[in-house]
């Protein structure tokens, strides 16, 4: 089987070619990716805790489900497809905004993503997916936002530029 590849993109997100993943994230090339939130009736977070075995942000908490799109796949359905593949979950969601960010990760890795971020509700716990998701939790926003604070070291790169933004856009919905 070959590696998976990434869709790489300008800063508008057009299409300019494909990838390697692994090569992307050593030549710091923007790409597409996209970052799901998964949100209980009561409004706490699903959080996944990633597998030790990742090549990247091993055992670090973060969102409930990230990876990137497939070439030719729509950003929705690629979300679809990781949530169920990593955390067992069938959920409708929502793109509320996108941005780029660059971050440089342990082991000389780079981010450079053009994230989707989207949402989505649902009362069922996740049946996950070990190789991927080591452990998962659901977490209150607030509680969330101070453990932040002091506790960094534990969170994605993207988990920790997305959160304010997100916990903003599920405080003002009815």
């Amino acid at each position: 089987m070959s590696e998976e590849k990434v869709v790489l993109v300008d800063k508008e997100d057009f299409q300019l070619g494909l990838m390697p993943k692994l090569e992307a994230h050593r030549k710091g090339v923007l790409h597409r990716a996209f970052s799901v939130f998964v949100f209980n009736s009561s409004k706490l977070l699903l959080m996944q805790k990633r597998s030790s075995l990742k090549y990247h942000s091993p055992g670090l908490w973060t969102n409930t489900c990230c990876s990137h799109q497939r070439d030719g796949e729509s950003t929705v359905d690629a979300a679809k497809r990781r949530l169920n593949e990593e955390m067992g979950l069938n959920v409708d969601l929502k793109e509320i905004f996108s941005f780029i960010y660059k971050a440089n990760l342990e082991n000389g890795l780079i981010e450079h993503e053009f994230d989707h971020v989207l949402v989505g509700f649902t009362d069922f716990n996740p049946k996950i997916n070990t190789n991927e998701v080591e452990d998962w939790k659901w977490i209150d926003l607030s509680f969330l936002e101070l453990d932040l604070d002091k506790n960094q070291n534990i969170y994605s790169e993207w988990f920790k530029i997305i959160f304010k933004r997100v916990k903003g856009y599920i405080e003002n919905l009815n």
